[in-house]
């Protein structure tokens, strides 16, 4: 398993596998988070990108999220909480299999312990891993 900087990434990110298609995912997560008040905020085709650059890689895209109302109450407990803003979904392909992984919210406690964020960071997190699992 991998690490980062000693933690071990299960802690910082949820991965789930899909037995859908690429664009059928990123779809579904573009619909499915402001049915649930999470707007998406940008999408980032990174296999797009980098194709511009002469690189080439399987689809990537990034789609960052956002509850506004979350945002103001977090950054209302610590701005530096605006570091790790907004929420992001990795779609990744990989040797033709669809995984999405969460930078878990709760991973915010870790780096930020005095922020008093547990509660909320868990509650998004809930909240994400449910889009998720929808949108699988």
């Amino acid at each position: 398993m991998s690490q980062a900087v000693g933690i071990p990434v299960d802690s910082i990110a949820y991965t789930v596998q899909s037995e859908k298609g690429f664009e059928d995912v990123c779809s579904a997560l573009e619909t499915i988070s402001p049915e649930n008040n999470f707007r998406v905020l940008a999408i980032h085709d990174v296999q797009e990108t980098l194709k511009e650059k002469g690189f080439d890689r399987a689809p990537l895209r990034i789609i960052e999220v956002c509850n506004a109302g979350f945002a103001h109450q977090a950054l209302g407990k610590d701005f530096n909480v605006s570091l790790f803003m907004p929420c992001k979904f990795v779609v990744a392909e990989t040797d033709g299999k669809v995984s999405v992984t969460l930078g878990r919210p709760t991973m915010i406690n870790m780096v930020l312990p005095d922020s008093n964020l547990d509660e909320m960071a868990q509650d998004v997190e809930d909240k994400l891993m449910a889009i998720m699992k929808q949108a699988i």
